[in-house]
């Protein structure tokens, strides 16, 4: 399907505990793991279709929780580092593209801080048994960031040579504006950049966490010491960007001593619907607002603050309603959505933004995370009613659309959305997208 929708690349994850059994290497490697990846990569090479591996998409060993907390305990940072040089060492001989950990934010925040993820960690005046949202979720970010580095540490060291890859990591930027033209609602818009994007971004760029967080969060917030900063500073050849939405940004008081939480520690708090109107178009989800302005705002921002670093938008989608699979097949929503995206993603490149390639999320409705079934995300349906072990696809109108605009070699004009009415009322420039270009990008 991919290939013949003009394709040209997949990105997929590798499950940890599919390849080491007990999280370890200790623990012994499982051949048939690494069998299944060395097809499915064989598989997309023999179709031109390049290889981008995520090492880490949040599914930790259950050996790894059971035997000392997982993400919790730095004794991860080595396993993780083991687990990293079995792949490295079976796969990146034709996989050249890296990526360590995908959105470290949503792990740390959503498994640890309000508990909506596994393993379901939070304060237990946050309706969670056991956990301590002001302390786990920055235990939890400081050893994801120090395994990503020491993973990307050893490929450099070992690897990039021999196998002349690439290495980076996948961070989500929920980008905020500010509420008001107040310059309390101004500062907390950018306190929330810093605590979501900057908390990740700052450490690989910089070699430390935002100073803003240091002064919020204070002892709570773990250090890294020389050795680990100077690890961390430039861990990436390349920047993988997961951009959905965007929401307003307001100013709230510190919290209650007694209640203190990553939640809270930003002074910052975020809505959809600013005045009991919605900051952009309703989705299937109810966290996503459809604001693809924000596409070109948010790379032009890290392009300024972070040296212009090369960038693939590795996620970039939007959800469907659950509904019959008639209507699941008539996503004009999501052409629209992507349509708009790509033409700031396009409008940011022309500016000098550097971004080399675009993955849409997902290929296929796939299973989202607390949400199940019921928001699918894929160009392409799948019937999941079938109980068959390969389920039926069919492509939506999405993908029949995505197919024309990957083998397009001419212009591509969007439909005037109300995000599109907004900027034309902004800045009156002609509402084109040169197809030629973006296939060459895509």
């Amino acid at each position: 399907m991919m290939k013949d929708m003009g394709m040209t690349a997949f990105r997929f994850s590798i499950s940890w505990s599919r390849i080491l059994p007990k999280g370890t290497l200790s623990g012994g490697i499982n051949p048939k793991g690494i069998q299944f990846y060395n097809d499915l990569i064989n598989t997309l090479k023999n179709n031109s279709l390049e290889p981008f591996a995520t090492l880490f998409h949040w599914d930790s060993p259950q050996a790894l929780e059971d035997a000392y907390g997982g993400f919790l305990n730095s004794r991860i940072v080595n396993d993780f580092r083991d687990f990293a040089d079995v792949c490295f060492k079976n796969f990146g001989d034709r996989v050249k593209n890296w990526m360590t950990i995908n959105e470290p934010y949503s792990y740390a925040v959503y498994g640890y801080g309000d508990g909506t993820y596994a393993p379901a960690r939070c304060s237990t005046w946050l309706g969670c048994s056991e956990g301590n949202s002001s302390t786990e979720p920055y235990i939890v970010g400081h050893n994801l960031l120090l395994a990503h580095a020491t993973a990307v540490d050893l490929y450099r060291r070992n690897y990039t040579g021999s196998q002349n890859g690439t290495i980076g990591l996948a961070l989500n930027f929920f980008w905020t504006v500010p509420y008001s033209s107040h310059l309390e609602d101004i500062n907390a818009t950018q306190r929330s950049a810093d605590f979501k994007f900057g908390w990740y971004m700052d450490p690989i760029t910089n070699g430390d966490y935002p100073e803003i967080m240091k002064e919020l969060v204070g002892e709570r917030l773990p250090k890294f010491n020389a050795t680990e900063s100077k690890m961390l500073k430039g861990s990436f050849d390349f920047l993988g960007l997961n951009y959905y939405t965007t929401s307003y940004a307001f100013n709230v008081p510190p919290a209650d001593p007694n209640y203190l939480s990553y939640q809270t520690d930003a002074c910052a708090n975020t809505t959809g619907v600013r005045n009991g109107t919605a900051i952009g178009t309703l989705t299937g989800s109810p966290w996503l607002y459809a604001y693809p302005i924000a596409m070109g705002q948010v790379l032009n921002y890290i392009n300024g603050k972070y040296n212009n670093p090369i960038i693939y938008i590795t996620e970039n989608g939007v959800s469907q309603e659950n509904a019959p699979s008639s209507k699941f097949l008539n996503d004009n929503n999501r052409i629209d959505y992507l349509k708009s995206h790509l033409y700031y993603l396009h409008k940011a490149i022309r500016n000098g933004v550097n971004v080399k390639g675009y993955f849409v999320w997902s290929l296929l409705d796939n299973f989202e995370w607390n949400y199940g079934y019921t928001t699918p995300f894929g160009v392409y349906y799948v019937d999941f009613d079938s109980r068959l072990v390969s389920p039926p696809r069919f492509p939506k109108e999405s993908a029949k659309w995505l197919k024309g605009f990957l083998r397009n070699v001419g212009d591509i004009k969007l439909p005037v959305s109300s995000m599109l009415e907004i900027e034309q009322r902004e800045q009156r420039g002609r509402l084109i997208v040169c197809g030629c270009e973006l296939t060459v990008l895509l």
